[in-house]
């Protein structure tokens, strides 16, 4: 059996990125992402190419506070996929004065579309009822006392 190597052009450029956004430093944004890069993941609207992302980032990094911990990185070609966890600290004006100050760690997950060498997409997914929990916000869920399975 055969096996194919898939490389994909842009991984430099995406650890580049998390190694920067962890060390708050967000001027490789610009060659790291094409000039209409998109966000698809961003919770509020962004204009395309490199300064939508750098506003979603630079809140990323110093409003919340947030490092990045790559656990999982799989590629094809023109995908980078990665598995993350998200290391911040509550903010008052986001998830309210009882939370600010308190640590938190977010699961998340990343894919991202590549065209050459750089960053053309991105879509995330982020664990944020998890950090309501964490920070105290919200209970944790429960199953309802004594339910089975024919409740449900």
């Amino acid at each position: 059996m055969s096996t194919t190597r898939l490389e994909n052009a842009a991984l430099p450029n995406f650890y580049r990125l998390f190694d920067a956004l962890n060390a708050g430093d967000l001027s490789v944004i610009r060659d790291a992402v094409t000039d209409d890069f998109v966000d698809h993941g961003s919770p509020v609207p962004l204009p395309p190419g490199p300064e939508g992302y750098a506003q979603i980032l630079g809140f990323v990094s110093r409003v919340l506070k947030i490092s990045y911990e790559v656990k999982d990185v799989f590629h094809t070609e023109d995908r980078i996929c990665v598995r993350a966890v998200a290391h911040g600290r509550g903010v008052a004006a986001v998830h309210g004065e009882a939370a600010a100050g308190k640590p938190y760690a977010m699961d998340t997950l990343h894919v991202y579309r590549t065209e050459g060498e750089r960053l053309a997409e991105h879509w995330g997914v982020r664990d944020e009822l998890g950090v309501l929990v964490q920070v105290g916000v919200l209970p944790p869920p429960q199953l309802p006392v004594g339910a089975s399975p024919e409740a449900f």
